[in-house]
Formats: C-alpha cells, structure tokens, sequence
C-alpha cells in the first residue's frame, strides 16, 4: 500500500475542476489569476483551471526577482505556453528593494529569510491587486504537506481565494500531475520556494517530501504513536518528532486570526 495512499486520479481531477467551476460562478467573477512558479503545485493547479474555465479565463502571473531561477522562469512560461492561458512577467526586484530600503537595508545585505518573506508578500499582493482591477479569483497553489509543517510565508504565498490541491499530501500533487500529462521535468522537479539562490524545501524540512509525507500521514489522518510512525515509515523516531514539532509550532500560520477574547463581547 502506498502511504500515502493512491487516489482515483481522473476523480480527483473532475472534482477539482467542478470546485474551481462552481467558486467562479458563485462569486460572479471572470475567471481566477494564480501565480505560476514553474513548479508542479501552480502547473497542476493551472492545468485544472484551464480545463475548468477554459484557458482565455485564465492569467497566470511569472513573478521573478533578480535572484530567480532562469530555469524556472522558462518552465513557467512552457507551462502556460503549453496551456494556452494568458500570462504576464513582471520583475518584481524593484518593490522588494523599495520595502528593504525603508530599513536602510540593501539587496544584497538584507536578511535572507526576511527578504524572502517580503517576495512573498510582494507576489501575493502584487495578484491581488491583478484580481481586483480584472475581477478574478486568485488561486493559491498551496498542497497539504506545506500547510501542515507551516511551510510557506504567513499572509504571503499561501492566500488566495480558492486552494484547488490543499487536500493532497506533495506526493499525491506529483502523481496527479504525471496523471494531467505534465512533462517529467515538471513533475519530478525538486521542491523550490526559490526566494534565494540554491534554495532547496528539503534543506529547510530535514527530509524529501517522499518521507516527510508518509510521516504526516500516519501522525495526522492515522494518528499513529511516534514509535509506530517510525516503524512504518522507516525512518528515525527522532525525525518524526522533528516533523511533530514543525506541526505544533506552526498553528498560528494554519489559524491566524489570533483574537483576545473580551468579557460579555462573541467574535463571530
């Protein structure tokens, strides 16, 4: 048995278009704008929004900094190229340096993981602003591996108005990808946030998400003791309560409307 398990691709698949359908029509909105990376997660999610609405409701935005991978650039390009949806490249280094700057920071000096951050906040307000003078929703690319460590930057690469792949573990996103017929390159690529040179997901998480997510899967939807987890996944107990760590430590990113609760006043 595959861990986690294998899905009824081309169910999943009809059933993610129909989602993505039906939030289109209820909001009354022209289509939906997504931020494309050249990575599996914004590919498959382009992918199931053009055979949704049809490529021309579209628009993907190729968001890169002077840092970015040329490589993923031009995957994201082939992507919507290949696709036939509407896409947009804007250099985004000019508004990360403008909000470092206000610290008498520079580029180059900038904290790594701070700087990051604010790309991700740039892109994600650099598609809103897209989706509101267009009219469109904005879907987020996020998979449930990253929502579950807490990988990914708060109130940055994680909104948006519709999470198509938020249910599937990084794994299942690969195997639905090969399913939708998305090029090997794309769907075997290693994992990238890409908000630094050589930035690699595994680096950061201690472990390939083919490891990482049979651990989530038997801690979170078995709720498996440690030990057993280990035993199962055939990995280091001690990993597995890294992963269990990561977990705890980054609700405030899964629920982040932190409210003081006031005597005789109900938040609704």
């Amino acid at each position: 048995m595959s861990i986690p398990p294998d899905l009824d691709w081309r169910l999943v698949e009809k059933s993610i278009e129909e989602c993505i359908r039906k939030a289109v029509e209820d909001s009354g909105a022209k289509g939906v704008v997504l931020g494309l990376s050249g990575g599996v997660d914004s590919s498959v999610c382009a992918v199931l929004s053009a055979r949704a609405l049809g490529p021309e409701r579209v628009t993907g935005l190729i968001m890169p900094d002077r840092e970015s991978s040329r490589e993923n650039i031009d995957d994201a390009i082939m992507v919507a190229e290949h696709l036939g949806i509407n896409y947009i490249i804007m250099d985004i280094t000019g508004v990360v340096e403008a909000i470092i700057r206000l610290f008498g920071h520079s580029y180059e000096s900038a904290d790594k993981v701070a700087k990051g951050n604010v790309k991700a906040r740039a892109r994600m307000t650099i598609l809103y602003y897209y989706a509101n003078t267009m009219k469109k929703l904005v879907v987020a690319s996020s998979n449930r591996s990253e929502y579950l460590l807490g990988y990914f930057t708060k109130w940055g690469d994680a909104a948006g108005d519709l999470y198509p792949i938020l249910s599937l573990y990084k794994t299942q996103v690969r195997k639905l990808a090969k399913h939708l017929g998305l090029p090997e390159k794309i769907v075997n690529k290693p994992s990238t946030p890409d908000l630094w040179p050589g930035h690699r997901a595994s680096d950061e998480l201690g472990a390939d998400y083919d490891v990482l997510d049979k651990i989530l899967y038997l801690l979170v939807d078995k709720q498996e003791t440690f030990k057993k987890t280990a035993e199962i996944a055939g990995v280091p107990e001690k990993l597995v309560e890294q992963v269990w760590d990561m977990i705890n430590k980054s609700v405030h990113k899964r629920y982040p409307l932190k409210t003081c609760s006031i005597p005789g006043k109900v938040i609704c």
